[in-house]
């Protein structure tokens, strides 16, 4: 490793040297981030080593060992259905020989002993544990926030902001329905603008209101870029797609016609090619489960494309079933899925993946596998451009042409919360994640203060929170 000319030299004990093929501002970031990992090379040469593109099966169900500030003492249930994984504090944790509060906030030992992680676990059951103070973090969908806090027995003396932690908007992502560019009808630009414009985008927002809190915990953008990435948004500020039936069965009617079909309207007028064929129920397909916003997002959708003649159908379908989906024959028409990246790079780890036909399938994130020459080679090229200017313009001709072939519909993006009790702090939100190692409790007191006309003052920790 110490032979020059190389991808990475050792140039001492404590300093290596990295050399990239392109320049790339967001290198040290990722390799920061868990696709950054170092494993101890021993550790894997003693359990099955490394064979060109093929996984080490060993490490893919047991892990390797790490130097964090906790190790796993438990995992309960099969890879990739995990249903508990319980974390003890590492005895061995480098950080456990420095003073308390001499190292920076993300290295923390762990001040917390176990850490147990439930999944899969029902609604129910999550506002049941957390009423009973068995959860110490939870969560629920907005629509029901109001459920978890009427259940939680101090909610008489302390206000809904008590326990709900707001955390932002996750700074990537988005969520969407795709729309298959190789399949009938999906393969027509215009029956593609003719849905994102049936589709009433306020009605999907609300689906996140909270009635507790009485505001709504989501955002509409225009993708294929995320709000949080200015100036990596929208750059030439296109609006966004309009909720205008008759547009969209101009569109739709324009389409049939190119495309030979015809469909009915629900007042029995007909639009496209009469001699066509009729427009059959388009599925869309779905992985479950599927929580109740969800579910009602869609039936919202359903219905707003009944209203312009586009019957259509949900297909539930496997987590397996998806991963078969290596090709556009076989990717459903629609897809209701979304994009989390893996670091936060507005272009290669957002734009690349939902746009370049490279990306194709679920493996990629181009369930649409939308395939534009013109935005295939912006994609790979706008990474690793170093003037941000000349980005910028790239991304701005990236957006102008994906706006006008529409293949995705772009849903609400969710803002990041959870629910904790009051007597946890620490909690730390960084991009996309909250670490174990920062969270601490600490004793809540209540002091009720009643005054000679009767009124109460509620202090928590000695902050007055509450009149009553």
């Amino acid at each position: 490793m110490t032979y020059p000319n190389q991808a990475v030299v050792v140039l001492g004990p404590y300093e290596v040297e990295i050399n990239l093929i392109h320049p790339y501002m967001y290198f040290l970031l990722d390799i920061s981030n868990a696709w950054g990992a170092v494993v101890p090379p021993a550790y894997v040469d003693a359990h099955g080593g490394v064979q060109p593109n093929t996984p080490n099966s060993y490490l893919d169900q047991y892990g390797a060992p790490g130097t964090g500030p906790y190790e796993i003492e438990s995992v309960s249930g099969t890879p990739g259905e995990f249903t508990e994984i319980v974390l003890k504090a590492n005895p061995n944790y480098w950080g456990n020989n420095y003073p308390p509060g001499s190292l920076p906030v993300l290295d923390q030992p762990a001040h917390i002993q176990i850490i147990d992680i439930k999944y899969t676990m029902s609604h129910t059951d999550r506002v049941e544990l957390f009423a009973s103070n068995e959860a110490q973090i939870s969560y629920v969908s907005p629509p029901f926030l109001d459920q978890i806090y009427t259940a939680w027995p101090y909610n008489k003396y302390l206000p809904p902001q008590s326990i709900i932690r707001l955390l932002g908007y996750q700074p990537a992502g988005v969520l969407f329905i795709s729309m298959n560019v190789y399949e009938w009808p999906t393969n027509c630009t215009d029956f593609r603008l003719a849905v994102v414009h049936a589709v009433n985008y306020t009605a999907l927002l609300y689906t996140y209101y909270s009635p507790l809190l009485n505001t709504t915990l989501a955002e509409l953008y225009l993708g294929p870029s995320n709000p949080a990435y200015i100036p990596f948004y929208n750059p030439d500020n296109l609006p966004m797609y309009s909720y205008d039936p008759n547009l969209a069965i101009e569109y739709l009617n324009k389409s049939g016609w190119e495309c030979n079909f015809y469909t009915v309207l629900p007042n029995g007028t007909t639009i496209g090619n009469p001699n066509g064929q009729k427009l059959p129920a388009i599925p869309i397909a779905v992985i479950p489960p599927i929580t109740p916003l969800v579910e009602e997002q869609l039936e919202i959708i359903t219905q707003d494309l009944s209203q312009i003649g586009i019957p259509t159908s949900i297909e539930y379908v496997t987590t397996a079933e998806s991963g078969t989906w290596y090709n556009p024959q076989i990717t459903p028409t629609m897809v209701d899925l979304g994009w989390y990246p893996d670091w936060p790079d507005p272009l290669f780890q957002l734009l690349f993946p939902v746009l370049n036909v490279i990306e194709g399938g679920v493996y990629g994130a181009n369930e649409a596998w939308f395939n534009n020459t013109v935005v295939n080679n912006l994609t790979l090229t706008m990474p690793f451009v170093t003037n941000e200017t000349e980005q910028l313009q790239m991304l701005a001709e990236v957006y102008n042409i994906t706006y006008w072939q529409a293949p995705y519909i772009w849903l609400p993006w969710p803002i990041n919360y959870l629910i904790v009790q009051p007597y946890v702090k620490g909690v730390t939100w960084t991009w996309d994640e909250y670490f174990y190692n920062t969270l601490y409790y600490q004793p809540v007191t209540l002091y009720v203060i009643t005054y000679s006309n009767g009124t109460q003052v509620i202090q928590y920790n000695n902050g007055t929170i509450a009149n009553t």
